[in-house]
């Protein structure tokens, strides 16, 4: 069977970010070969193209996204074509001590953060031959992607496409930051700073476990006004008011403060915003050398907690059906959470969206 070719947003080392063929090889035993139909526009790709996680090697990027099954490898029991899935990036090993814990978020046997297949392969191939590596194991910035069974996660055939890319990263990381790792109680308070597709997701996770009040806090009014619509209390400006005295002042602190930018700066802020007991919730990834301080006296005086959040601590194969249940069910206005559609050509544009802070979650369509 000859190899599928089709451009892909890679990203290389020396030349940059740019579209290009690639070749992509037929599954293998474990594998899953899928069209894709949606990819979103996740900081998460933002951080390698501007260096703040550096790449090696030359990544075909993206890794939101959703599609529907095409051929599987020998063994693949969980999907068969015509399945539509969405893909989870953080593909589990399901045999290390982790996984058998059911904290698949934080699986010790995943290849995906080293960008290859759990055999440290890749299924793409510049036309030359030279090899092409799926960032987080996906590579969803092109028509047509080859995963592990692990990553392929089996939806309705009525959850629209890209809905179904949103919840295979930004939607399922902001829900399950508040369900599974703050685990937010009805009627405890919480502030949520930068309300992107993340941010937006976790005021959307608030309102759903009776979170109240919400505060949301953005520099783009456009942004603040859809936190609102997604269920925001009360929308401060960052620029305009120091969130953590009007915490104090208006709230006497809050139970939960949510940092969904990524930012040192920030995150140093957020004790000063909580009450005695309250949670810190480090969802936005900084750069991998970032480091920040805090006033170690109080944390310790005031029982105050910083909570990383990686994936929401959320495990794929769970989560993302249930996820896709409520929004069928109406219980999710992620519609409302898809800003810009755009061909993969316009990936560039698509990056510049998301450095200036503009706009809802981008989907590229292939």
């Amino acid at each position: 069977m000859s190899a599928h070719r089709a451009p892909a947003v890679v990203l290389d080392p020396e030349a940059g970010l740019g579209l290009s063929e690639v070749e992509l090889r037929a599954p293998r035993a474990g594998e899953v070969e899928i069209d894709v139909r949606a990819a979103g526009v996740c900081h998460s790709d933002l951080h390698v193209v501007s260096g703040d996680w550096p790449a090696d090697r030359p990544l075909v990027l993206g890794h939101e996204a959703a599609g529907v099954v095409r051929a599987v490898g020998d063994g693949v029991t969980s999907v068969r074509p015509g399945d539509h899935v969405v893909l989870s990036w953080f593909a589990p090993c399901r045999r290390c001590r982790r996984c058998a814990a059911g904290q698949a978020w934080l699986c010790t046997g995943t290849k995906a953060v080293e960008n290859t297949l759990p055999d440290g392969t890749t299924p793409f191939t510049s036309p030359d031959g030279e090899e092409r590596w799926p960032y987080l194991g996906l590579g969803a910035f092109t028509d047509r992607v080859v995963v592990p069974e692990s990553a392929a996660v089996k939806v309705p055939d009525e959850l629209p496409f890209a809905v179904g890319a949103l919840l295979g990263c930004s939607v399922t990381t902001g829900v399950g930051a508040v369900t599974h790792t703050a685990g937010v109680r009805p009627g405890e308070s919480a502030v949520v700073i930068g309300t992107g597709g993340v941010g937006l997701s976790v005021v959307m996770g608030l309102r759903l476990a009776g979170a109240d009040p919400i505060v949301a806090v953005d520099l783009s009014a456009e942004r603040l006004a859809a936190a609102r619509a997604f269920g925001a209390t009360h929308v401060l400006d960052g620029r305009e008011v120091d969130v953590a005295a009007w915490c104090q002042d208006e709230l006497g602190g809050v139970d939960y403060a949510f940092e969904a930018i990524g930012s040192p700066r920030v995150i140093e802020t957020l004790p000063g915003m909580l009450t005695s007991g309250g949670a810190a919730v480090l969802v936005g990834m900084a750069a991998i050398d970032a480091t920040g301080s805090f006033n170690l006296f109080e944390l310790a005086d005031q029982g105050k907690r910083i909570l990383g959040c990686n994936y929401g601590s959320s495990v794929g194969e769970l989560d993302i059906p249930m996820l896709a249940r409520l929004y069928l069910a109406g219980r999710l206005p992620l519609d409302d959470l898809i800003g810009t559609t755009r061909p993969l050509a316009e990936a560039a544009l698509a990056f510049d969206d998301l450095r200036a802070g503009t706009g809802l979650r981008t989907v590229l369509v292939p």
